[in-house]
């Protein structure tokens, strides 16, 4: 081996070699260039995995079949227009650019638009979200469903404004019973269907009652029928979490009889057609007249049935009562004697009266009244004298005088009376006298004693 071609300790220039070493920069930057010029545009069909939602709205993935796999990033601002929410395994069609990562010496792809690949994975990913839904208990069968009003005043509408089913609704309801119809108007395929169609609901449910506009008592959220992409926003996640979580009472009428979307398994009451939701939503006006006209006509019979059998009895009754001649007969004849007996009575008692007033008045003779006058005075007289015999104060005109206790103002008849008495007073004829009591001749029982006359 020559000399020339053996390495050496440092990287010097061979003659003949005017190849100067590339940075790994350089060498990155001219791949990059390479790559997105070779590859502006690009379509990949491969199956989603890895699927990450960064914070910041970004989504990285990876696309892969049989044979390779391929890093996949999606912006911001591209990913907030898809039409589905992807998920691991579904095959979709990804156009983008390529490009490469020189920080970890990779090829990706920036995907700027992302559709599924087909209508097999189309089928595939709504049984996916139908399981995981039905999962979660958001269809009708894992969760109790709200009864319909009978007659629902005010109808709220979420449909095209523009369309042929608004107007199929307000005709039948209009055939059948007329009510107040307020119309939500969203676009019902699309880009931003699902989120608009979403809103509505929510609006609805969250409108107050008794408020400026009157809340629904039921909802219809309808659409023409259609393929499964132009039905695909009604199968949207935010669609069905809407109207599962509504508390207002729900029909879905979206497609024909053999469209079915997750709509209809999220609603209270799926319709084949927006024609029949309007007749699901409310009764037959004339119907009802003609059942309220029978109802009456029921009632009048039963309560003429009632009258006559009512009648019927009473008669009967009155056919074994006895008559009221024979209840009322003894009461008549006992008053009529009683009567009698009041008449005889009275006359009586006046009989009587008039004797006794005609004996009174004979003993009531003025003489007789004067002699019983002259008794009177006499016993009158009589006891005068014995009054004026019998005052206590005359006895003092003789110089008598009667004693009585000081204290107690009783009398005193006799000498221990007296000297219990101790204190006493003494009434003569021309006043009173108060005395004290002394034993054998000393001091008074009480008082002071006798004041001692001065012997000089």
């Amino acid at each position: 081996m020559p000399d020339d071609d053996k390495p050496g300790l440092l990287a010097e220039g061979r003659p003949g070699d005017n190849a100067a070493p590339m940075s790994v920069g350089e060498l990155s930057g001219r791949l990059k260039r390479l790559v997105e010029g070779e590859f502006a545009h690009v379509r990949l069909r491969g199956e989603i995995s890895g699927y990450k939602r960064a914070s910041s709205g970004h989504v990285y993935l990876c696309l892969k079949d049989e044979s390779a796999v391929i890093d996949a990033v999606m912006w911001r601002g591209s990913a907030g227009s898809l039409a589905f929410a992807p998920a691991d395994g579904i095959e979709v069609v990804a156009t983008g650019r390529l490009t490469t990562y020189p920080g970890r010496s990779k090829y990706q792809i920036v995907i700027e638009r992302m559709e599924l690949a087909g209508e097999g994975a189309l089928m595939a990913l709504l049984e996916r979200n139908k399981a995981r839904f039905e999962a979660e208990g958001l269809f009708a069968k894992s969760r109790a469903r709200a009864p319909l009003p009978f007659m629902p005043r005010v109808i709220g509408v979420v449909t095209s404004p523009t369309g042929a089913v608004i107007r199929d609704i307000l005709h039948r309801l209009g055939e059948r019973c007329p009510s107040h119809v307020i119309v939500w108007p969203v676009k019902v395929q699309g880009d931003g269907a699902a989120n608009e169609v979403a809103a509505a609901v929510r609006g609805f449910d969250a409108m107050a009652p008794g408020g400026a506009v009157p809340r629904p008592d039921l909802v219809i959220v309808a659409r023409g029928g259609g393929s499964i992409e132009d039905l695909w926003a009604f199968n949207e996640e935010a669609v069905v979490r809407a109207v599962a979580a509504c508390s207002i009472p729900i029909i879905s009428a979206v497609g024909h009889e053999t469209d079915t979307t997750l709509c209809d398994y999220a609603a209270d009451l799926r319709a084949p057609t927006p024609t029949a939701a309007a007749e699901f939503a409310v009764p037959v006006r004339a119907d009802l007249a003609e059942q309220v006209t029978m109802l009456g006509l029921r009632t009048e019979r039963c309560v003429r049935r009632y009258h006559e059998r009512a009648g019927e009895r009473l008669a009967a009754l009155a056919r074994v009562m006895p008559r009221r001649d024979a209840l009322l007969g003894p009461q008549r004849q006992r008053a009529d004697d009683a009567g009698a007996r009041l008449v005889r009575a009275l006359e009586r008692r006046l009989t009587v009266a008039r004797g006794q007033l005609d004996r009174s008045g004979a003993v009531l003779r003025p003489a007789l009244l004067d002699r019983r006058i002259e008794r009177a005075g006499a016993a009158l007289s009589s006891a005068a004298r014995a009054l004026v015999a019998n005052d206590p104060e005359k006895p003092l005109e003789r110089g008598y005088a009667y004693v009585e206790a000081r204290v107690s103002g009783r009398v005193i008849a006799d000498a221990p009376a007296a000297r219990a008495a101790g204190a006493l007073r003494l009434h003569f004829k021309d006043g009173t006298v108060d005395a004290r009591v002394e034993r054998g001749g000393g001091r008074a029982y009480t008082g002071d004693a006798p004041e001692q006359p001065n012997l000089l």
